[in-house]
């Protein structure tokens, strides 16, 4: 949507009022991008997933459907861990559950994820060469493969992570994806990378050590200037990289409100706008 009835909101969830108050004074600075921390892998899910792998021309991937039949469709674009990772499998299944066809593909192309074994001291410069930018014939063989065998007509993306980045790109240069829910993912670069399409929501932790708060106040601000499509921008307290999908609820109990509301805003969010 674009135009009317646009509702652009930046979410604190009663974050202490010092806080807050700061935001509006500190001037978004990339100084602190040279040296953040690298990003963790969190609690591995053991979940062995309900859906299937198949190839998509160039690309595997995995597919999740619903029981019935729908037209509904959600690409799930991977974080730095991979398409195998069974954490995002996991919200694969549970967006089939919820009456959407899911498929995340392989949008490393065959390349290798990231491991926690790795020198950290490698991650930005492997990152490199892993361009969040460069995803669009991927994206588009997920969505000739919807449109075409799954005959999907309303189709949105979500993404974490390097994923999270994805889905902003993609929220830019596709109007046929109706909604997108970006989770901590952020484009950085000095390009246009405001003018949404279609509604966005934006899912941060407050102590992301990736993605500062400052950060995080610079694209509310910047959104709320130049996008016409609704978006929201949202930052759960105490929450860092990855709260949402890496963090497992049941031993993490004071996170798991943050982790339970993240994911109940990402199905309300597609519920509404992919429809």
């Amino acid at each position: 949507m674009t135009g009317k009835g646009v509702r652009k909101t930046f979410d604190f969830l009663h974050l202490p009022a010092e806080t807050e108050g700061l935001f509006f004074y500190i001037r978004f600075t990339m100084a602190n991008e040279a040296q953040p921390c690298p990003c963790a892998l969190g609690d591995e899910f053991d979940y062995k997933g309900l859906g299937h792998e198949i190839q998509i021309e160039h690309i595997n991937a995995y597919v999740s459907k619903p029981k019935t039949n729908t037209d509904k469709a959600i690409i799930v674009v991977q974080d730095v861990y991979g398409w195998k990772l069974t954490n995002t499998r996991y919200f694969a299944d549970l967006l089939a559950s919820h009456g959407y066809i899911a498929v995340l593909g392989d949008f490393f192309v065959g390349q290798a994820p990231w491991h926690s074994t790795y020198d950290n001291k490698d991650f930005f410069k492997w990152l490199e060469t892993r361009p969040a930018n460069k995803a669009y014939r991927e994206v588009d063989a997920v969505l000739k493969y919807l449109k075409e065998q799954c005959h999907a007509k309303k189709i949105g993306v979500i993404g974490f992570c390097w994923g999270g980045i994805v889905t902003h790109y993609l929220m830019l240069n596709y109007s046929e994806l109706k909604a997108g829910v970006a989770f901590y993912g952020l484009v950085r670069e000095e390009i246009d990378k405001y003018k949404l399409l279609n509604p966005t929501l934006f899912i941060f932790g407050e102590k992301d050590p990736l993605i500062p708060l400052e950060q995080v106040k610079s694209l509310d601000e910047k959104l709320k200037e130049q996008s016409k499509a609704e978006y929201k921008v949202k930052v759960y307290p105490n929450q860092d990289h990855g709260f949402a999908h890496r963090k497992k609820e049941e031993i993490n109990p004071d996170d798991k409100p943050y982790i339970l509301e993240a994911r109940k805003d990402m199905l309300e969010w597609l519920n509404k706008y992919v429809n």
